[in-house]
């Protein structure tokens, strides 16, 4: 009876954590299958509609340093809870924008209460469970994080030929809102939380990562993580939009059907490690994440989808793989090393789209894929040359939102 009880417990938790990495990231990255649509409606550039992506991932990284240490200090529930109701709001609020300038104002409202859901999560997990348990619960709020990010672009494009791109968006406010009620009812309050001296003392701990020269090391390969998937997701969009592909939003979002193969091969990122090596591992995957961008200037529509398939994949092992170093050369504050993680991560998101709309107007899809494979480049350059070979073990964790 016990144990029964100990099970219906544990497996309401788990399912908890699922819901806030579903319920947070089927809005950040919703509008990418419908960008070409907007354009149409508010006769605005590839370049100018992509700020509505850019509006979220670069507010996203202007908040998570602040969440890491705000939760340090408040706790871990009532912060996640609070932030994924207020989330409700700038959704809603977009599906009634009324020119783009409005639209991108909504959506930079809502990367701002984004951090403290799920970077806040990721120190839960650590703390809340065993090592062990640990790692299955990482797992879930992964897949939850990865079937949301895919769910709101196909809903969203779904939504935008059936009803239009504003029933889309109140559709996304309205999941939300399930979403956060769930996880009032059946998340846990934090037991083994221990609360900072004060977010003075929380701030300086953060700034104390940047003396470690492996976590920047880290902090700049995630900045290229986002930088490449924006580019290549936003941009993409346009090519497969226009003659001869001629794709309707709604089959623009059954495109992200790809991120599902980086879904199924992230939970593998530690065998591989420990298989391969992260730094040699990570190098190689890189290489492999080249060949998929080269695949997309290909003309036949199978040839570009099987690229985007592997670019999805190896850029998720990436993103695993380096969150996980970031808590393991973290000895200290790794819920403000994370945070700086995801600053990095978003920022690097925003370069993307502006830099991918720079790419886009003067050399199309071919010059956007040019910028990609010079990022993998660098990216490959600084983990062969600032990460170690051999890292001390740490707690699991969990990889931040695949993009």
């Amino acid at each position: 009876m016990i144990a029964d009880t100990i099970r219906r417990k544990f497996s309401a938790r788990q399912f908890a954590v699922f819901l806030v990495g579903f319920c947070c990231f089927i809005n950040l990255y919703s509008p990418q299958p419908i960008l070409p649509l907007l354009s149409a409606e508010f006769g605005a550039s590839a370049a100018e509609v992509a700020n509505i992506v850019t509006a979220g991932t670069l507010s996203v990284a202007l908040m998570a340093p602040f969440a890491g240490t705000v939760a340090d200090v408040l706790g871990r529930k009532h912060v996640i809870v609070t932030a994924m109701l207020v989330l409700t709001i700038p959704t809603l609020m977009a599906a009634f924008a009324s020119s783009l300038g409005s639209l991108v104002f909504w959506r930079f409202m809502q990367g701002l209460v984004m951090p403290p859901i799920f970077a806040v999560t990721i120190a839960y997990i650590g703390e809340e469970w065993p090592r062990r348990e640990a790692t299955t619960a990482a797992g879930i709020y992964s897949s939850g994080s990865s079937l949301g990010g895919f769910s709101g672009r196909l809903l969203t494009g779904i939504l935008a030929d059936a009803i239009g791109w504003r029933g889309g968006f109140a559709a996304l406010a309205a999941l939300t809102l399930v979403g956060a009620l769930g996880v009032m009812f059946l998340l846990p309050r934090e037991k083994n939380f221990v609360r900072s001296e004060g977010l003075i003392a929380s701030g300086k701990q953060m700034l104390r990562h940047f003396r470690n020269k492996q976590l920047v090391a880290t902090y700049a390969v995630g900045f290229g993580v986002l930088f490449n998937f924006i580019a290549i997701f936003t941009f993409i969009s346009f090519r497969l939009a226009a003659p001869p592909y001629s794709l309707s939003a709604s089959v623009l979002g059954l495109i992200f059907v790809v991120y599902l193969a980086g879904s199924a091969l992230s939970p593998l990122s530690g065998w591989v490690v420990t298989r391969f090596g992260r730094r040699r591992f990570v190098v190689a995957n890189l290489m492999v994440w080249m060949i998929g961008i080269a695949l997309t200037l290909a003309g036949p529509l199978w040839l570009i989808l099987l690229g985007l398939t592997l670019c999805a994949a190896c850029g998720l092992l990436t993103q695993a793989i380096s969150t996980g170093y970031v808590t393991i050369t973290a000895q200290a504050g790794r819920s403000s090393a994370v945070g700086l993680y995801v600053t990095s991560f978003y920022l690097g998101g925003s370069f993307g789209g502006a830099l991918g709309g720079a790419a886009w107007t003067l050399g199309g899809w071919p010059a956007c894929a040019a910028m990609v494979a010079a990022m993998l480049l660098l990216m490959a350059s600084v983990v062969y040359f600032a990460w170690t070979p051999r890292v001390p073990s740490a707690p699991a964790t969990t990889p931040i939102e695949p993009p």
